[in-house]
């Protein structure tokens, strides 16, 4: 009976971080939304626009800020969440659609973050993703086009930073919003499920 309530718990505490999960990527493309009316997606441009932002735009610093914690605290919640769903032991097909879900949220979150390396601008940011085409590249049979389509043809110039913007906001942002009201949806469903059973065999 006591690993039942425990079970119950860890099923209640994965879907609340699963609406956390939702406030915080509500929040990023919010504010994502904000930083795109003055983030200019060139390769001089973006770390001027972004230094405007961050200094002369009222309030441009916070909304800055919000969306870097908002895009890292998904990933840090989206993995400790996959945790608490093992703990409470869901691991029947009717939770298959709350796991891929929830995995691939993670991996969207993860896909976020790196798309937003070089959108900067910064000597850290170039470099890293230097070294990342680099792994990129050593990918068997696909690695060069997948680097011949983030870089735009080669060089680390305007165009990738207008590819990644462009997968970063279009894509990924769109796909990460809709993982998450899909693995909300999923764990509401089956708390729902959950609590007519009970009351099944209560009656």
């Amino acid at each position: 009976m006591q690993s039942t309530q425990f079970d119950q718990i860890w099923r209640r505490i994965a879907t609340i971080l699963s609406v956390v999960i939702l406030t915080l990527c509500l929040i990023y493309v919010s504010t994502g939304v904000l930083l795109a009316f003055y983030y200019e997606p060139t390769a001089g441009g973006a770390y001027n626009s972004l230094k405007m932002i961050n200094t002369q735009l009222p309030y441009g610093w916070l909304f800055r800020r919000a969306h870097d914690i908002a895009g890292n605290a998904v990933i840090a919640i989206a993995l400790v969440q996959i945790v608490v769903m093992f703990l409470g032991r869901q691991f029947r097909k009717s939770w298959l659609a709350a796991w891929i879900s929830g995995i691939l949220l993670t991996l969207s979150a993860i896909g976020l973050d790196w798309t937003a390396m070089i959108l900067d601008w910064t000597q850290e940011g170039y470099w890293r993703f230097s070294i990342e085409l680099g792994t990129i590249e050593a990918i068997p049979f696909i690695g060069g086009q997948l680097r011949e389509i983030l870089t735009g043809g080669g060089a680390i110039n305007t165009v990738t930073v207008e590819h990644l913007y462009t997968i970063h906001s279009y894509l990924i942002s769109v796909v990460t919003l809709i993982l998450a009201i899909v693995n909300l949806s999923a764990l509401v469903w089956q708390e729902w499920q959950m609590y007519q059973a009970e009351c099944e065999v209560r009656s």
